[in-house]
């Protein structure tokens, strides 16, 4: 399976393969967003990537419990993270246990022939 990123994500998976973690914020009234967009969802600004802290709360979790790709292995928890700049991302919690309101941060998941995709485990309490 080849990779092939739209025009809009190339800065994210760029900075995916140096683990880093990107979002883009509105350069006009500094509103953080994800996933990538040509404008602010908020005010129709310019925007720009910028690294995300790489830190969030978990929002929501599920566990899915049927196998849909090769290489997931169920079961495995599913979360909507809540960036600390304010987006949602979904992700995989590739360590601890999905309780809406743990805090989490991003970890990275190495995969062959692909940017490693971001994934969340829990922070010590």
């Amino acid at each position: 399976m080849s990779f092939e990123p739209d025009p809009l994500s190339i800065p994210f998976w760029d900075a995916a393969g140096e683990h880093r973690l990107v979002v883009q914020r509105c350069t006009s009234c500094g509103e953080h967003q994800f996933y990538a967009r040509p404008y602010c969802v908020r005010c129709s600004g310019e925007v720009e990537w910028v690294d995300a802290s790489g830190t969030g709360t978990i929002y929501s979790a599920t566990t899915v419990h049927l196998q849909v790709k090769d290489d997931l292995e169920p079961p495995y928890d599913v979360a909507i993270v809540e960036l600390d700049e304010g987006p949602r991302v979904i992700s995989t919690l590739a360590a601890g246990e999905a309780v809406i309101g743990t805090r989490v941060r991003v970890d990275w998941r190495d995969r062959d022939g692909a940017p490693p995709l971001p994934v969340f485990v829990t922070e010590p309490r």
